[in-house]
């Protein structure tokens, strides 16, 4: 993404205050019960809101940006963020079955940047963004917990929260997520990505739940999410949403899930020197350029490739002890020059 010199007056976005979830459990639940508890969102096809803001953490110069988004399960998003007074200039991004994109102002100019989905997963281990940007569609509520790929857990934490980790295969080779859990009403809170070499590489933390009473979910109303490039500065934005449409798009444009056609385009597979350029396109470009940030020190430990050779290796369901290295209620590590945490 590229900063973008602009101030003005932006819609603020209240998240209003609503009951609590209705509660589910009271002693902690096996992962069969936990994993029933997250997975009904899958009820959730689609999810559609044009009352949204766009807080672009990691650019302090960014004013917060009004926004609208709309998702289809599974792989269909789109999220366009902007300055009201200053049409068609600000941030989208998008993802379809096949490609995803993201568009930014550069200059008096619209870039935009895309990559096909099966190609980019194949080396996302040498990719200049660390996840597919569809892996928004689990940070803003949708994550699933398949109870086959759990490494370990469900474990009680000191903070009270339930702590799973689950093994993500992918073409460049098998990651690691780690979900904190809400312990009485089933729902995921924290996200936590790392790469088969246990770097982290992607969080989000989900706040302001409310509950759907007509698909039986919970979905977030604040959700802030941050990628961890392996180099460059991080990469952190934050969403609020003051209500959703739920199984109901609100918009009827035909083309929504369609990657624009901007005639300054650059392929992220070519930046990251993945395949060859062709003639007369430069050979390397960073669409992270103008943030500030450090990507030093961006985790706690490393996760290890096995959960027989962590700390997880007997993992039990108590309040004593640390099991891991990370809290819910902070950064995994120091905070990062530039960012504002909560």
């Amino acid at each position: 993404m590229i900063a973008i010199s602009v101030s003005g007056c932006v819609r603020q976005v209240a998240v209003v205050d609503v009951p609590p979830p209705p509660a589910l459990f009271e002693t902690t639940p096996d992962i069969v019960a936990l994993a029933a508890a997250v997975n009904r969102t899958d009820a959730i096809r689609e999810l559609s809101t044009n009352s949204a803001s766009v807080d672009v953490l990691s650019m302090t110069a960014v004013p917060k940006l009004t926004a609208n988004m709309h998702l289809q399960r599974d792989r269909n998003f789109r999220l366009k963020a902007s300055i009201p007074i200053i049409m068609g200039s600000g941030i989208d991004l998008g993802s379809n079955a096949d490609e995803f994109w993201f568009e930014v102002p550069e200059g008096m100019t619209q870039t935009l940047y895309h990559a096909n989905h099966q190609q980019y997963a194949a080396h996302l281990d040498r990719a200049i963004l660390p996840v597919d940007p569809s892996w928004m569609i689990d940070a803003i509520g949708l994550a699933r917990l398949d109870p086959d790929t759990v490494l370990a857990g469900p474990v009680t934490r000191t903070d009270g929260m339930i702590e799973v980790r689950n093994a993500v295969s992918t073409p460049a080779g098998t990651y690691q997520r780690v979900c904190f859990i809400e312990p009485t009403a089933g729902y995921i809170t924290h996200l936590f990505l790392y790469s088969p070499r246990g770097r982290l590489v992607a969080k989000s933390h989900a706040t302001a739940h409310q509950y759907y009473e007509s698909v039986n979910s919970v979905l977030p109303h604040r959700v802030k999410m941050e990628l961890f490039p392996s180099s460059g500065p991080p990469l952190a934005m934050q969403l609020d949403v003051a209500s959703y449409s739920v199984n109901q798009l609100l918009s009827g444009d035909p083309q929504l899930f369609a990657m624009p056609a901007t005639r300054n385009r650059v392929d992220l597979l070519q930046m990251s020197g993945i395949v060859s350029s062709p003639p007369g396109m430069p050979a390397s470009r960073n669409p992270v350029s103008g943030m500030t940030g450090s990507s030093s020190s961006l985790a706690g430990g490393p996760v290890s490739g096995t959960a027989g050779s962590s700390a997880w290796s007997q993992p039990v369901t108590t309040s004593a002890g640390v099991p891991t290295a990370y809290t819910a209620s902070g950064p995994t590590g120091p905070p990062l020059r530039g960012i504002r945490y909560e």
